[in-house]
C-alpha cells in the first residue's frame, strides 16, 4: 500500500455535482493498493498514519498527531500512484490491485481507520472519476510505503 498524506486546512472530493466528502483541519489521504497488500499492510498503515506527528502544538512545533488535533480525514483511493514510468512515457498500472482485490481492501482499510480514530471519516467513492481540491497546510506532504518501512 501507498499513501500520500496531506496537511489541510479544508479538502474536498465531487463526483459529478454531488459532494462525497469534505473536511476542515485535518489530514487528506490518497491510498494505493498493490495486489500483493494484505491486512497486515492495513493495520501498520492506519497506526502510522494516525501517529504522525504532522500538527503543530501550542509551541509551533509539529508535534502532535491527527488524534492529538481533533481533525478530520479523508480518505481517496488512487491507483495512480502505483504508476511506473520507468519504460516510455505512458505511465503503466500493472502494479495496482485490480478492483476486486483493491475495493475490498479499501473498505478495510476505511474501517479500520474508524476504529483507530474513533471517529467516522470522509471518503472519496471506489472506482469513481473524483475531482479533489484542497488547501495544503504547511505544506506537509509525506509519502508511506508499506513495501519501504521507512
Amino acid at each position: 500500500m501507498r499513501a500520500v498524506i496531506q496537511r489541510v486546512s479544508e479538502a474536498s472530493v465531487t463526483i459529478g455535482t454531488e459532494i462525497s466528502g469534505r473536511i476542515g483541519q485535518g489530514i487528506l489521504v490518497f491510498l494505493g493498493i498493490e495486489a500483493c497488500d494484505e491486512a497486515l499492510d492495513i493495520e501498520w498503515l492506519c497506526a502510522k498514519i494516525i501517529n504522525l506527528r504532522i500538527f503543530n502544538d501550542d509551541s509551533g512545533i509539529m508535534n502532535n498527531s491527527i488524534l492529538d488535533s481533533g481533525g478530520n480525514v479523508l480518505i481517496v483511493s488512487q491507483f495512480t500512484l502505483h504508476a511506473s514510468t520507468k519504460k516510455g512515457n505512458r505511465p503503466s498500472y500493472i502494479r495496482a490491485a485490480k478492483p476486486e482485490i483493491s475495493n475490498p481492501l479499501y473498505n478495510a482499510f476505511i474501517q479500520q481507520f474508524e476504529r483507530m480514530l474513533g471517529k467516522k471519516v470522509h471518503t472519496g467513492k471506489f472506482g469513481a472519476m473524483m475531482n479533489v481540491s484542497l488547501v495544503n497546510d504547511g505544506p506537509v506532504t509525506i509519502i508511506i510505503d508499506t513495501r519501504q518501512r521507512e
